[in-house]
């Protein structure tokens, strides 16, 4: 049985299955599943083929005896040449000083190595004597610990393969492997250990990709079902006749992508289970037109509405924006840690009576004393900036409310639908008309003086500029512009007219909100900040983004900085002062100087930093596949939710026999999980 534990296969002791257990082999499935991290592929090509600092392998004749020679303690170098393609190479092993009695003149040697094109040289990892094809072409590399070594492993397997192999059983049903045509399991898992060739190998991976994506994909929407008939009777009935009159109002016009991403929440709001919906779009794209409609519906339904938001000041804008956008017709409160005494007990009472239809707040939201009549809609604004705790805790203050999180960090589509896998996603791709692009330069370091003689004159202007850097004070490990020197710096070179002010995370919350609205109500001309600005307040005189060491910022970073101008009517620009050393952080700079959409952004970043970097090491919730690659897979990623949604919305598993496989080994996963959880 595949169950059985790893003992019993023939040579594994007690010792042996210690070693297995730190890798996570503990039972014989795991060892068949523990596949090779990478293949050392022993293919000979023409010399003219062969690429400067590859791993290559040459096969040749040996022309001349080995040369010996010692350095250092038990160091030695062997150096001989050998002929091929009537070309003479050389070749060199390092600390191998028995291969000298080995490898004689005349021998046929196959060499596996680095190749130096410049010195037609390779520097030898692995020798055989003879040809090439006495040997396999291709040689599976597996990650091992302790006492376990590549060769021992391999033999394991081999041996597992023989005795258990054939119970190996099919879980895809026989449409996907027709259709998709995909290998079997059993033959595509013999593969993937010893492969005969890379077409063969390709075909296998391509087996296990889709498939780990389908069970993935179908766990996830097992979660979404579950979720969504234990919320049943949550129907928003709310007044279609009157949201259409409400958005005729508006002083614009909305965007094709703004009316789509409107049409899929209310959709969630009128179905009777309860939404669960992330509602993505770039800065500036016109989320909050498309919250506010949402609240206005729940209002016409007969039920409150809540928006909570990282920051009191935001949470004031939302409040002074909406309460403008709404007329006479809401009665909106704002509940921020501000508001205290008499004051809040007024407001909580209101709330809790029915009185309030809309609050817009921060954390103060959440806190034990707050209670609604009917909480039909809870939005939560820039939702990665709040725990999962704290949202779970908004979410509880209704009976079973719609929940819609909002977020301005692009995120691409094919990571959106694996990391919030158990969420609808929703996407406004789509800028307002008449928005100006914000121009963006790279400028040197040497530079820097020109720059702040265009913020001087944009300041004149009444105009306002921030300034960002990545360190607060000065570090002795990086030579990296510092907030506060930097600060300093400018107070110098402005005239006093032009007031500078300093903004960083070690700052207590009050006087970041007092900075901020001195900020806002240009009572500071240009400021210095971190990255604490990336996210949130909104004001439209401020035309200037100028980034210190901008390269030491990803593409979505940066995207977001710059998000913060361009908010009015003038035009706006992004300087990021950069001296990039390697080929990673010029491509970034250039990349932004080129394009302003933040989908395409986020997608080059994915390439440049990989997943676990652009969500945050440990925080990002991407699931770690043995085979599969969602960047490079994301064809197989969008196949595999297509048909995960269909074998759940169809109730495939339980209907067509041919699913029963897969629904027991997807029961058996669960259950694991459950277990390590």
């Amino acid at each position: 049985m595949l169950e059985d534990a790893v003992t019993a296969v023939n040579g594994v002791g007690e010792k042996l299955a210690e070693d297995l257990a730190a890798m996570h082999i503990v039972t014989i499935r795991d060892l068949l599943d523990y596949f090779p991290y990478r293949y050392d592929v022993y293919e000979i090509k023409p010399l003219r083929e062969l690429i400067h600092d590859d791993k290559v392998t040459i096969e040749g004749r040996v022309v001349h005896e080995p040369s010996l020679a010692f350095y250092g303690k038990k160091r030695s170098r062997l150096s001989f040449t050998v002929e091929t393609e009537n070309v003479a190479i050389k070749a060199v092993m390092f600390n191998r000083a028995f291969a000298k009695k080995q490898i004689n003149p005349g021998d046929t040697v196959t060499l596996t190595g680095k190749w130096d094109a410049h010195r037609l040289q390779i520097t030898v990892s692995n020798y055989k004597k003879g040809a090439a094809d006495q040997q396999a072409k291709m040689q599976p590399m597996y990650s091992v610990k302790g006492d376990v070594s590549n060769y021992k492993l391999k033999k394991i397997i081999q041996r597992a393969l023989g005795d258990y192999g054939r119970e190996i059983a099919e879980i895809l049903p026989e449409r996907y492997l027709r259709d998709y045509k995909l290998p079997g399991r059993q033959k595509a898992l013999m593969t993937m250990h010893f492969p005969k060739n890379r077409i063969a190998l390709k075909h296998a991976r391509r087996r296990f990709i889709y498939e780990e994506f389908l069970l993935f994909q179908l766990k996830m929407q097992l979660l979404r079902k579950l979720k969504r008939e234990a919320t049943k009777g949550n129907a928003q009935r709310y007044q279609a006749d009157q949201l259409q009159a409400f958005i005729a109002g508006f002083p614009f016009t909305l965007t094709k992508a703004q009316k789509k991403a409107l049409n899929q929440i209310l959709s969630d709001m009128k179905s009777s289970y309860r939404m669960n919906r992330l509602l993505q779009g770039d800065v500036g794209s016109g989320k909050t037109a498309v919250a506010a409609i949402c609240l206005y519906g729940s209002i016409t339904a007969g039920r409150q509405g809540a928006l909570m938001v990282p920051t009191e000041i935001l949470a004031e804008q939302h409040y002074q924006s909406l309460t403008e956008l709404f007329g006479g017709d809401a009665n909106i409160v704002l509940l921020t840690g501000s508001v205290k005494g008499k004051r809040r007990k007024e407001l909580l009472a209101s709330l809790e009576s029915g009185e309030v239809d809309i609050v817009i707040g921060t954390h103060a939201l959440i806190q034990d004393d707050v209670f609604f009549c009917d909480l039909g809609l809870a939005i939560v604004d820039e939702q990665h900036r709040f725990g999962v705790e704290q949202r779970r805790v908004l979410r509880e203050k209704g009976l079973k409310p719609d929940v819609l999180f909002m977020t301005a960090t692009p995120i691409p589509r094919t990571l959106a639908i694996t990391a919030f896998g158990d969420m609808d996603v929703s996407v406004i791709d789509e800028m307002p008309a008449g928005r100006k692009a914000v121009e963006t330069f790279w400028a040197k370091e040497n530079t820097f003086e020109r720059i702040l003689g265009f913020i001087e004159k944009r300041v004149s202007e009444k105009e306002q500029a921030y300034v960002i850097c990545p360190l607060i004070e000065e570090s002795d490990k990086l030579d990296i512009q510092n907030a506060v020197d930097l600060y300093h710096q400018l107070q110098e070179f402005f005239p006093p007219e032009v007031r500078v002010g300093l903004m960083h995370g070690r700052l207590p919350a009050e006087e970041k909100e007092a900075v901020m609205k001195q900020f806002a109500e240009n009572d500071i001309h240009v400021l210095v900040s971190t990255t604490v600005i990336e996210v949130g307040v909104n004001v439209p005189n401020a035309t200037m983004m100028v980034v210190y060491d901008a390269e030491r910022f990803g593409l979505s970073q940066l995207h977001q900085l710059r998000g913060r101008v361009g908010r009015g009517e003038k035009q706006s620009y992004c300087i990021l002062i950069a001296d990039p050393k390697g080929e990673v952080g010029k491509e970034r700079m250039r990349i932004m100087t080129e394009t302003t959409d933040g989908f395409e952004l986020s997608e080059q970043d994915l390439k440049l930093r990989g997943p676990g970097d652009f969500f945050g090491k440990k925080q990002s919730g991407i699931p770690e596949f043995k085979v599969a690659d969602m960047i490079h897979d994301y064809r197989a990623l969008e196949t595999a939710r297509k048909d995960a949604e269909e074998i759940i919305e169809t109730n495939l598993l339980a209907k067509d026999p041919s699913f029963t496989p897969l629904e027991h080994y997807l029961e058996n996963q669960i259950l694991l999980t459950e277990k390590l959880d």
